[in-house]
């Protein structure tokens, strides 16, 4: 059980799952045994665009129109007001960096946003979120080919969002979901454990390992912060 407000990281290696159970949550496919319950509701038992609506959405590959950037922040809500999308373009930190183009709100992005950065074209995207104010949130983590200037802006913006928000993260780098309530880590398209962080790191399971090798060997240190000598392989 999730409860209102909480935060639900899910991590695991690439291939997962992380993805399906997205999936499963929007309703773009039904699961096949089980049940996805919204207040007590089976989801199965909901309109698919009643689903939808519950949920806000901030994945890494941001879906953004060939339209103005006023239009694509629209989208979040029909028939939003100008002052309604600035407000959340200043919120998502989308409004400092429109300012600064001629058009302002009224630039028109090309196929794919290609003429703003990856960086900007998530913001946007997280701009639309809180125009929608979702009571469930979807959230990816930040691109990697972004500036670490954007990328915190990022990291600023996604956590305003959640505040006061059922959160599902999905967790690339374990640094971000060390505080979450709960920690879902998956392999194969399974639910191999489940825990907070601290938990998880004394079962010394799965997730350890995948912290283990994430970070304490990038730095040189084991989980517990002790130094620990590299490994040598020998040439050849």
């Amino acid at each position: 059980d999730v409860r209102p407000g909480e935060t639900v990281a899910i991590v695991g290696p690439t291939g997962a799952g992380k993805t399906t159970i997205v999936n499963l949550l929007m309703r773009f496919y039904d699961i096949d045994g089980g049940a996805i319950r919204l207040d007590g509701t089976d989801t199965r038992e909901l309109p698919r665009d009643a689903v939808r609506r519950t949920f806000g959405m901030v994945l890494q590959d941001s879906w953004l129109f060939a339209g103005t950037i006023r239009d694509n922040i629209a989208y979040g809500k029909e028939g939003a007001s100008l002052d309604e999308i600035v407000a959340a373009a200043t919120a998502a930190h989308v409004d400092p960096f429109v300012r600064t183009l001629p058009e302002g709100y009224d630039t028109l992005l090309e196929e794919e946003a290609s003429n703003i950065s990856a960086g900007q074209r998530q913001l946007i995207t997280i701009a639309r979120a809180f125009l929608a104010d979702p009571s469930i949130l979807i959230l990816d983590e930040a691109t990697s080919n972004v500036d670490t200037r954007t990328e915190v802006l990022i990291q600023q913006a996604m956590a305003r969002l959640r505040h006061g928000r059922t959160s599902f993260v999905i967790a690339h780098r374990l640094s971000t979901i060390r505080n979450a309530d709960e920690i879902v880590v998956m392999d194969a398209g399974r639910i191999v454990e489940q825990g907070d962080h601290a938990d998880l790191l004394r079962k010394q399971g799965f997730y350890y390992a995948l912290y283990q090798s994430q970070f304490a060997e990038s730095v040189g240190t084991d989980v517990t912060g002790r130094a620990t000598a590299p490994v040598l392989q020998p040439a050849g």
